[in-house]
């Protein structure tokens, strides 16, 4: 099992990127009333699992510059 401060770091860090990653992703919301499907909930899970990837390089690349 991770270690708790771990786990918490990494969620930190995950919370920190997300505003980076949401822009990033360049996903829209969906319409008041009306759903994803499941397809449609995977791909866009894919595109912020990649993005979210962009988003932390471009963060440690900033820091070690």
């Amino acid at each position: 099992m991770p270690d708790p401060q771990e786990l918490q770091r990494n969620y930190k860090e995950f919370l920190d990127l997300l505003p980076l990653t949401l822009a990033l992703a360049g996903l829209p919301e969906s319409e008041r009333g009306k759903y994803f499907t499941e397809e449609q909930i995977e791909a866009r899970t894919f595109t912020l699992k990649h993005a979210y990837k962009a988003a932390r390089q471009a963060a440690r690349d900033a820091i070690n510059r």
